[in-house]
C-alpha cells in the first residue's frame, strides 16, 4: 500500500466519523465562530466558508487573506459538491491511482481544485448537503484544521 492509499484510508475514516444528524443555520453560525476563534487564537491567515445546499451560511476572512482565498474556496467547494468527498480525498484518490486531478478529471481548473481544505457536511442517512472550507494554509494544514474543528464541534454537541 503506497502513501496515497494510506492517506485515502484515513480520509475515508474521517468522513465516516465526522457526520452530522442535522445542520441548521444556528449550527453553521456556531461552527463558523468556532473556526474563526481557533484561527484567531492560532494566528492562522485563513478564509472560512460554510455552505448548505448552495447557500453561503458563514464566511469570514482573517487578517492575511485576500480575494484569492475566496476563489480557492469556490474551487474546492465545487470538488466536494461534484464528488461527495473532501477536496483532499478527491485529489489523493487521483494520486493513488497514478493520475493527476488537474489533467485527468477533465474539468476546468479555474472552477475545480482538488486541494485540501473543503470538507463535506454529511448528514447521517441523507448524504452530503454542503461544505465547510478553509483556505490560506498548505493544503494538508487546511484540511487538518477543518477536521480538528469539526471533531471538536461534534464532540461538544453530545
Amino acid at each position: 500500500m503506497n502513501e496515497h492509499q494510506q492517506l485515502l484510508q484515513t480520509l475515508e475514516q474521517q468522513e465516516q466519523e465526522l457526520q452530522f444528524t442535522e445542520f441548521r443555520n444556528e449550527a453553521a453560525l456556531a461552527l463558523g465562530f468556532a473556526l474563526a476563534e481557533a484561527a484567531r487564537r492560532e494566528r492562522k491567515p485563513i478564509a472560512i466558508d460554510i455552505c448548505r445546499n448552495g447557500q453561503q451560511l458563514f464566511h469570514c476572512a482573517m487578517p492575511g487573506t485576500s480575494a484569492d482565498n475566496d476563489a480557492w474556496i469556490r474551487r474546492k467547494n465545487n470538488v466536494v459538491n461534484r464528488y461527495g468527498h473532501s477536496s483532499l480525498h478527491v485529489g489523493t484518490d487521483f494520486r493513488a491511482r497514478g493520475k493527476s486531478f488537474d489533467t485527468d478529471a477533465r474539468l476546468d481548473p479555474d472552477l475545480y481544485a482538488a486541494h485540501g481544505g473543503a470538507f463535506p457536511i454529511n448528514i447521517r442517512g441523507v448524504g452530503v448537503i454542503g461544505t465547510i472550507t478553509v483556505s490560506g494554509l498548505p493544503q494538508a494544514e487546511d484540511h487538518d484544521f477543518v477536521v480538528r474543528q469539526i471533531r471538536a464541534f461534534l464532540s461538544g454537541q453530545g
